[in-house]
C-alpha cells in the first residue's frame, strides 16, 4: 500500500480505495476520519455517512439515494435528484434550513398534542404545523394564534359531522332544537337544558363543545353540549359576575379556544371567559367601555364583537366594540351599526364577515340584515332583509350560510337564511316546532373557528 503524507496525517491509497486520516484502515469508496469543511461538494457514490459533521457551506447535491445513520447537519441547502431518495434512519437527526419541496410516498407524521400544551406559544415558531388530539384536527400556528385546517362535512350522508346550529332556552323553556345548516328543512329536537335559560341569556361554542351562559335560578352558571350528539346539557361552571335575578342577556361569542360573557342586564360593562375545551368558572378578561346588554355578539378567529345593546336611563347605542380574544384587555371602538337604535338581534359570519339579522329598537321589530368586514374597523353596511320582522332570534352559520331562527315576533316559527358571500334579501329555510320568545343560536362551523 502507498502512503502519502501531506502536512499532518496522511492520505492512503490501497486497490482504489482512498482514506484520509486514516493511516492504513481506509475501506470503500471514500473514508473520511474527523471533520471535513468544503463548498460545492458533489456527493455521487456514498450510501451511508457514519461521522459527518461540520459539513457544508453551501449546497450538498444527493445524486444517488442516501440514507444517514448517524447525525448530519449543514448551514446549506439539500438536493435530491428527481427518482432518487433521501432518508433519516431511526435515531438520526437531520437539521436543514428550509425545503421547498418535499415529496412523501406512504406516510408523513406531524406532532401530536392536545390543547394545553399548545398554549405555551413562546416555544412555538410560526409556520408550526401540528395534530390536535382533543379536537381531531390538524391546525397551524400563524405567528399570533392557533388556526385549525377546518372542514364542512356532507350533512346529507353524514348526519353526525360538522355542520350544525342549536337553537335554545328563552322564556322559560328548556327545549333545545337544531338544523344542518348547509341543507334547507324544518328543526329537529335536540334535548333540554337541565334547567331552563332565564330571559335569554346567550350561547356560543367552537367545532366540538357549546355553551348556553346565564338562566334560572342560578343566572351565574354556564351548560354545555356537545354538537355531535344530541341530549341534556351538562354543567359546565359559573361566570365571573352575577346576572340579573329577572332577565340573564349576558352577550356571548367564541373561537376555537375561548367563550367570552360580555355585559348584562345586572349594568355590568364586565367581560370574563373560559376555556372551551376545559370546565369550570369564568374568570375576568376586560371591560365594555359601558354597562350594556341585550347586545349582538359574533366573532372572527381574532376579534369578539360586541354590536348595539342599551344602558340605564334607556340609552341605546349603535357601537360595535371589539376585543382580540388571545389576549385579555378592555373592548374598543370598531365602528357603528346602519340602525341607531338595534337590540336583541342574531349574530354571526364566517371569518371575514359579521352578519345581524332582525332587532327590537324602541320595542318594535326590524327586518334589517347588517354586515361589517371583521379585518378592518369600520361601520356596518346593508346587507338585505330578513323576509319577516323579528327580535330575540338566534343565529347560526358555517363559512358561506346564515340561518336565523324566528324569536318573538307574529310568525317566530320561521328560519331564513342567506348566503354570506353576497348581499341580499333572507329566504326561506323551514320552521320550528313552536316559536319561543327568546332564542340562541350557535353553531360547530361558524367563522370565529378560523381554518379554511
Amino acid at each position: 500500500m502507498a502512503t502519502y503524507r501531506i502536512g499532518i496525517g496522511s492520505f492512503n491509497l490501497k486497490d482504489g480505495a482512498i482514506g484520509i486520516g486514516t493511516e492504513s484502515t481506509g475501506l470503500g469508496n471514500l473514508k473520511v476520519e474527523g471533520t471535513i469543511k468544503t463548498t460545492d461538494l458533489d456527493v455521487t457514490g456514498v450510501s451511508t455517512f457514519t461521522r459527518y459533521s461540520g459539513f457544508e457551506a453551501e449546497q450538498n447535491n444527493i445524486i444517488r439515494d442516501q440514507t444517514l445513520s448517524g447525525e448530519y447537519s449543514t448551514t446549506g441547502d439539500i438536493v435530491v435528484d428527481t427518482g432518487k431518495t433521501f432518508t433519516v434512519g431511526l435515531g438520526s437527526t437531520a437539521c436543514i434550513g428550509a425545503v421547498e419541496s418535499l415529496s412523501i410516498k406512504n406516510h408523513f407524521s406531524v406532532p401530536v398534542g392536545d390543547t394545553a400544551g399548545r398554549n405555551k406559544s413562546s416555544g412555538y415558531a410560526e409556520g408550526t404545523v401540528r395534530y390536535n388530539k382533543d379536537l381531531g384536527t390538524m391546525e397551524f400556528y400563524n405567528g399570533y394564534e392557533w388556526r385549525q385546517f377546518t372542514y364542512i362535512s356532507d350533512i346529507k350522508t353524514n348526519p353526525q359531522g360538522r355542520g350544525r346550529g342549536v337553537f335554545g332556552g328563552g322564556g322559560p323553556q328548556y327545549s333545545m332544537d337544531y338544523v344542518n345548516i348547509a341543507s334547507r328543512g324544518n328543526a329537529q329536537d335536540f334535548g333540554e337544558l337541565s334547567t331552563a335559560s332565564g330571559g335569554g341569556g346567550d350561547s356560543a361554542g367552537n367545532e366540538t363543545r357549546g355553551i348556553f351562559s346565564g338562566h334560572g335560578p342560578n343566572y351565574r352558571a354556564m351548560q354545555y353540549i356537545t354538537f355531535a350528539s344530541e341530549g341534556r346539557t351538562v354543567t359546565f361552571g359559573d361566570s365571573s359576575y352575577n346576572s340579573s335575578p329577572n332577565s340573564s342577556t349576558k352577550t356571548c361569542t367564541a373561537n376555537s379556544t375561548r367563550f367570552l360573557n360580555m355585559g348584562d342586564y345586572q349594568w355590568t360593562n364586565a367581560i370574563d371567559y373560559v376555556q372551551i375545551t376545559t370546565i369550570g368558572n369564568a374568570t375576568d378578561f376586560g371591560d365594555l367601555s359601558a354597562p350594556k346588554a341585550q347586545a349582538t355578539g359574533f366573532s372572527s378567529p381574532i376579534k369578539a364583537m360586541y354590536a348595539g345593546g342599551y344602558s340605564p336611563g334607556n340609552v341605546h347605542h349603535d357601537t360595535i366594540e371589539a376585543v382580540t380574544i388571545a389576549s385579555k384587555g378592555n373592548a374598543t371602538d370598531f365602528g357603528n351599526l346602519t340602525n341607531k337604535i338595534k337590540t336583541n338581534g342574531g349574530g354571526c359570519g364566517n371569518n371575514t364577515r359579521g352578519i345581524i339579522s332582525g332587532g327590537t329598537p324602541g320595542g318594535s321589530y326590524i327586518d334589517n340584515i347588517d354586515q361589517i368586514n371583521l379585518s378592518s374597523g369600520g361601520n356596518a353596511t346593508s346587507f338585505g332583509n330578513l323576509t319577516i320582522a323579528t327580535g330575540y332570534g338566534g343565529s347560526a352559520s358555517n363559512l358561506t350560510r346564515s340561518v336565523y331562527r324566528g324569536g318573538d315576533s307574529p310568525r317566530g316559527n320561521v328560519i331564513d337564511f342567506i348566503q354570506i358571500a353576497t348581499g341580499g334579501n333572507a329566504q326561506d329555510f323551514g320552521d320550528t316546532g313552536a316559536p319561543n320568545q327568546v332564542q340562541n343560536g350557535m353553531s360547530d362551523s361558524h367563522g370565529g373557528l378560523g381554518g379554511f
